[in-house]
């Protein structure tokens, strides 16, 4: 196992000197990925996004202002960066109009400084209408609703394979548009009548011709841009919405999402080669959350389950869903390890632990009586259900680290319960996050 901090002989850990850089979730997602992406994002010429759609959600504490974002990367929070939303990406325009029309006071020139795939998908209205519909006929099936935020995304993505999807290159073609608006509308009409009927597909055909006016600077080949970028030296950071653990192909499927949350994700939602990123780092919440329906082996529905929601204030920046929580699951973390291939990994949250007595930590799953190989993570829901959790118990500490600025400061119990993730995941810790603010995370180093 310990061969994956071996694979390169690594240098710069913590993203702050790389050349290209990848953030990527490495539980069942809200981790706390756009704090770290939000210091790197500080530093570096291009931020880009390469999966998911407004099922993300990053929200940053800058300057003591809150800002949610679930569509635009990160760097807009830098006046410097650009940004680019890559071609893996689904876009629903009025979500990111909406966005961009909460930076202005920031940022007036906001969306001179985005830049859009042409290969990107656009969301429609009659997609979210149909990821409702979806849902109520999954409820009443036996492995039942899958708990999505029904922001479109899967139908989205469903158009994408269907081969039938709007990309943004057909907003660059205002004289076809209308028809192949139209032609998806009839497709989806056939299939999804009851809910696609509510919308006016000739008012959002006017509407998107409308969009296609005030974007059409922005939509751009993002491939030779992102490659054009790293060309002439810039630096770029890479931002992964949602987690290995909802990944489509490697996740707890079906209580997944619908696009590649993993590091291969990168390659085919970006157009970045392998060979070109120079750090990826896993974001690791110091304990384990989750949204929606699926098992979660380590899930604490007692007293303790609910002090971690409350503490962490673990509420869906996307939807405000309440989270499930419990305790921290190293045989997760190892298993989007392996699949990414982390340099290192950063820990958030470690302050919401604080004045828990003693904390467990699942190191192992056994499945019918037999310790599972770090790797495995079972592909059968009922398996995974019914997982046995091997735990350690290690004890806590009092004392309040929210005001922490060195990791030397921090308690011994507290830097004990680093070290273990370290040893067994077999992987170096590079940020650790004590509190909400950007100053809140300490590097290792």
């Amino acid at each position: 196992w310990y061969y994956l901090t071996k694979i390169k002989g690594r240098k710069d850990l913590t993203g702050r000197r790389s050349k290209v850089t990848v953030i990527l979730g490495g539980q069942w997602g809200d981790e706390g990925k756009g704090k770290l992406v939000d210091i790197l994002a500080q530093s570096v010429d291009v931020c880009a996004r390469f999966n998911g759609g407004s099922n993300a959600g990053h929200t940053l504490v800058v300057g003591g202002k809150k800002y949610a974002f679930h569509l635009l990367p990160c760097g807009m929070i830098n006046p410097r960066a650009r940004n680019v939303i890559g071609n893996g990406v689904v876009v629903h325009i009025p979500t990111l109009l909406k966005e961009l029309d909460n930076l202005k006071d920031f940022d007036p020139h906001a969306l001179q400084r985005i830049f859009i795939s042409d290969r990107a998908q656009v969301l429609l209205d009659t997609h979210r209408e149909i990821d409702g519909l979806l849902e109520l006929e999954k409820a009443k099936s036996a492995t039942g609703s899958l708990g999505t935020t029904k922001r479109g995304i899967g139908p989205c993505y469903a158009s994408k394979v269907n081969r039938n999807g709007i990309r943004f290159a057909d907003l660059l073609d205002v004289a076809t548009l209308p028809d192949r608006m139209r032609d998806l509308y009839s497709f989806q009409k056939i299939h999804y009548a009851p809910a696609v009927e509510a919308v006016d597909i000739e008012d959002e055909i006017k509407r998107h011709l409308e969009y296609a006016k005030l974007l059409q600077p922005q939509i751009v080949d993002s491939l030779s841009f992102v490659q054009d970028a790293m060309a002439s030296g810039s630096r770029l950071l890479i931002e992964g919405a949602n987690a290995a653990l909802l990944d489509i192909d490697f996740g707890t499927f079906p209580f997944v999402t619908s696009s590649s949350t993993t590091i291969g994700g990168v390659c085919t939602g970006l157009g970045v080669s392998p060979k070109q990123i120079d750090c990826t780092i896993g974001v690791v919440k110091a304990y384990t959350t989750r949204v929606g329906a699926g098992p979660f082996p380590t899930e604490l529905t007692d007293a303790t389950g609910q002090r971690l929601r409350d503490v962490g204030g673990e509420y869906g920046t996307t939807t405000g869903r309440p989270r499930r929580c419990g305790w921290l699951d190293l045989q997760v973390v190892k298993y989007a390890a392996l699949i990414n291939g982390y340099d290192s990994i950063n820990i958030t949250k470690l302050d919401v632990l604080t004045g828990i007595p003693e904390l467990r930590v699942g190191v192992s799953y056994k499945l019918n009586g037999k310790t599972l190989a770090p790797s495995c993570m079972p592909a059968g829901l009922d398996d995974l259900a019914n997982v046995e959790v091997e735990y350690i118990t290690v004890p806590g500490w009092k004392e309040d680290i929210s005001k922490c600025k060195t990791l030397s400061a921090l308690p011994v119990e507290a830097r004990k319960y680093v070290s273990l993730i370290e040893k067994m995941v077999g992987i170096p810790v590079s940020w650790v996050g004590v509190g909400q603010g950007r100053e809140d995370m300490l590097p290792m180093d």
